[in-house]
């Protein structure tokens, strides 16, 4: 299998940490990508020229982070399955995933606009994901007691709290969410959190 990846990509990060969880790193060759460089490929095999694109063992392009997460859990030999199959589990798994995957949605929204020169941006546009962020990290908290256990679910929200982290470190996410907090530093130390750190700088 070939990912086409960035390690700064929170959505790579999700992939990579299933990878891990599940035994399969050593079966999948990185790709370092830059999908805004006229030279890449991505756009060839992802028509949205996104990552993360993973190119399985028979040909088939597969994109967007949860379908190549159920993907990868699909094949995994180490561990228990991410994606519960029935039930209450599948669905509270699925619904912190979208969170977690929102929350990721909207800091990159709000961090693009930040970038651009300051007499383009859109004071409203950074506050409606800044907004969006707050409100799904509220919600979260309110439903720490939900996050239990290792699925995608708890999986994703770690990743999305670590990329906040990562990019928003300003925004002090952990203020007034004492037990998401409490959760995040229990669950995040694990060595597929460890071992998938974008870099620094």
């Amino acid at each position: 299998m070939k990912l086409f990846y960035s390690q700064t990509s929170p959505f790579v990060r999700k992939v990579l940490m299933v990878a891990h969880e599940r035994g399969l790193v050593s079966r999948i060759e990185l790709s370092p990508t830059d999908v805004w460089s006229p030279e890449t490929v991505v756009p060839t095999l992802n028509p949205l020229g996104k990552i993360p694109t993973l190119v399985t063992d028979d040909g088939m392009a597969l994109f967007d982070s949860p379908i190549i997460a159920e993907y990868l859990d699909s094949l995994g030999t180490l561990g228990q399955p991410l994606f519960p199959t029935t039930g209450a589990d599948r669905w509270r798994a699925l619904r912190q995933q979208a969170i977690a995957d929102g929350i990721c949605d909207a800091a990159i929204l709000r961090r693009m606009e930040g970038l651009r020169p300051e007499n383009l941006r859109s004071s409203s546009w950074i506050e409606r994901q800044r907004q969006a962020m707050a409100r799904a990290v509220d919600l979260l908290e309110a439903e720490a007691d939900q996050l239990r256990g290792l699925t995608i679910g708890t999986l994703s929200v770690v990743m999305a709290l670590a990329y906040l982290d990562f990019r928003w470190e300003g925004d002090h996410w952990r203020e007034g969410r004492p037990r998401l907090a409490a959760w995040f530093a229990q669950a995040s130390d694990r060595d597929s959190v460890r071992l998938t750190q974008p870099p620094r700088g």
